[in-house]
């Protein structure tokens, strides 16, 4: 794919910065210059911070039966050492040498779990000499550091002699190569996790906090840069909030333990970005399914929110992250009205400019693909096409490009994507409706045209009217020959629907409300197709879809409507 001359400077950009930091860690990497990030030994653990993710009890009985299963995928071990079988997968791989699986066996209060926890990790330990692999990743470092020390009471309780040598050791080691590597990183959230790790571990073990304030100012320096104003991430992604927040609090928690006071930026950080949970939060308990937002749980989704105290004031529109949220009685709907975010955050970004989910009640009836699970990787690449996206597609083609370029997505580690460039937006949010009107040029290098929507949710929420338009940004065009184009609307794969009568279509919820969709006029056909629906746990999961299926000359306008049903005035 041809680079326009902006992404050949992004990339030289991002190259000469790649080589900086591999320097300065090779620098650091030396013997001459490792000594000064050692410690003076890690003989104790000074605070154990609390663990706040959701533990699974039944982990354990897996494990004893011979089973591994993390990041989606299950390792028969027949016998082996998980640490010696062959991973079935990367991201299984990279959860292994994270240990975040030892909450799991804590929370069993067994000792036979507590005792193949502490010989679990001493295996590791026996086994990875060699400070190389996935293994000393540095952000798997910095997880597998955060992990041990909030395990330590199960692992280092009543230890011999030894083995507690060998623990503390290890994680000494550890540190130091955390110390030297954390800038090699990828960008976004594994950087922002090396540093959360290095200050943990300044607070938390005895001998290691000569640099904790040079840890502490680098952590301070990505907060301010990866956390919006709006609270939102940088990369766009909602669902990384909820991790990062739960690995804040318990550092703002440390800090206090030893009497220091936090600095600032962590509890601001950790308000705006609840703040932006909860505007992300639809009807069902799950986060909007935009630019890489995969399986999630309503119930995780809620005990992080539930630190926040009740004190989140709604707001309408995240200006900074690119999003607007339209809420009327029991209807909720957010849509994505921004652009993608830079070329190295945006291997998980989406193409779905201008879609929108939409719940009544607690039931999803409008619903984005989503992000696949670490277990169903093929998919990436459809999930994150604007056809799999409630929004108009314009000649089978994405608002946004996949960019294909070796050198660029070894630096990334991903393929990311380019476009829209600009994505306008007004939001009414008025006493009577709330009304939203957005466009953005995607389609407009490649066919001369932008695509615009607007939708208004009425006082009640029972009814939401639509128009997507296709035209020049002025003046008229006419195209040499129409192009086709589709506009879907995704449903969730609980939901039933049929047709009912021309142009129209009636979904039934779960529970049995109905809502009838209608498409005004004969500028577009309306079909019910299969879809799927790629952040199910079990996997892609399939679905139905509404298609608005056209063509346009040049200039093109399609209204549609959706409503909920009364039972007396039920159409058949």
């Amino acid at each position: 794919m041809s680079l326009n001359v902006t992404e050949r400077l992004k990339i030289r950009s991002l190259s000469v910065e790649r080589l900086r930091r591999r320097a300065v860690t090779f620098t650091l990497s030396s013997p001459l210059m490792r000594w000064r990030y050692a410690g003076n030994g890690a003989d104790q653990i000074l605070i154990v911070p609390q663990e706040l993710r959701a533990a699974d009890p039944s982990f354990w009985t897996e494990v004893a039966h011979g089973h591994f299963g993390l990041a989606s995928e299950i390792a028969d071990l027949k016998g082996a050492s998980a640490f010696r079988v062959t991973p079935p997968s990367l991201a299984w791989e990279r959860e292994l040498h994270g240990f975040g699986w030892l909450r799991h066996l804590a929370a069993t209060e067994e000792e036979e779990a507590a005792a193949a926890a502490r010989e679990l990790v001493l295996e590791w330990i026996a086994l990875k000499r060699l400070s190389q692999g996935i293994a000393y990743e540095p952000d798997v470092i910095a997880r597998r550091l955060i992990s041990w020390i909030s395990q330590a009471n199960m692992l280092l309780e009543g230890l011999d002699a030894r083995s507690y040598t060998q623990i503390m050791s290890s994680m000494g080691q550890q540190i130091v190569a955390l110390r030297t590597t954390w800038r090699n990183a990828p960008d976004g959230v594994p950087r922002m996790i090396c540093l959360i790790a290095l200050v943990l571990t300044g607070l938390s073990v005895s001998g290691h906090d000569r640099q904790l304030k040079e840890a502490e100012a680098a952590l301070v320096t990505e907060l301010r840069r990866q956390i919006l104003d709006d609270g939102g991430h940088v990369s766009r992604s909602a669902s990384v909030l909820s991790d990062l927040v739960l690995d804040l609090l318990p550092l703002g928690q440390c800090f206090s333990s030893r009497a220091l006071p936090p600095p600032d930026e962590i509890n601001t950080a950790i308000k705006k970005s609840l703040k932006f949970l909860r505007f992300m939060r639809l009807g069902n308990g799950m986060l909007a399914r935009f630019n890489g937002v995969s399986t999630g749980s309503p119930a995780a989704l809620a005990t992080v929110l539930g630190y926040s105290s009740g004190e989140l004031d709604l707001m309408p529109v995240a200006h900074s992250s690119g999003y607007a949220r339209l809420e009327r009685g029991s209807t909720i709907i957010v849509a994505d009205v921004g652009s993608p975010p830079p070329l190295e955050l945006s291997t998980q970004a989406q193409a779905g400019a201008l879609s929108f989910e939409m719940t009544a009640r607690h039931h999803l009836i409008f619903a984005n693909g989503g992000f696949p699970g670490p277990a169903d990787h093929d998919w990436d690449s459809v999930a994150r096409a604007t056809a799999s996206h409630n929004t108009l597609c314009l000649a089978e083609t994405a608002s946004s490009r996949l960019i294909r370029h070796d050198q660029l997505e070894t630096m990334v580690d991903g393929l990311p994507i380019r476009g829209p460039d600009a994505v306008a937006f007004e939001f009414n949010n008025g006493p009577e409706v709330a009304q939203l009107t957005a466009n953005h040029d995607g389609y407009l290098k490649r066919f001369g045209l932008v695509h615009a929507r607007r939708i208004v949710l009425s006082s009640n929420g029972d009814r939401l009217d639509g128009a997507d338009s296709l035209e020049p940004p002025k003046g008229t065009l006419r195209l040499k020959q129409d192009l086709p184009y589709a506009i879907h609307f995704h449903l969730h794969p609980d939901c039933i629907c049929r047709l009912a009568g021309k142009g129209a279509c009636r979904i039934t919820l779960r529970d049995g409300e109905t809502w009838l969709f209608a498409v005004a006029g004969d500028a577009a056909q309306l079909s019910i197709e299969e879809s799927l629906f790629f952040v199910d746990s079990a996997g892609p999961r399939p679905s139905l879809q509404i298609v608005l299926r056209g063509t346009t000359f040049g200039q093109t306008e399609v209204g549609w409507s959706v409503h909920a049903e009364r039972p007396n005035a039920r159409q058949t």
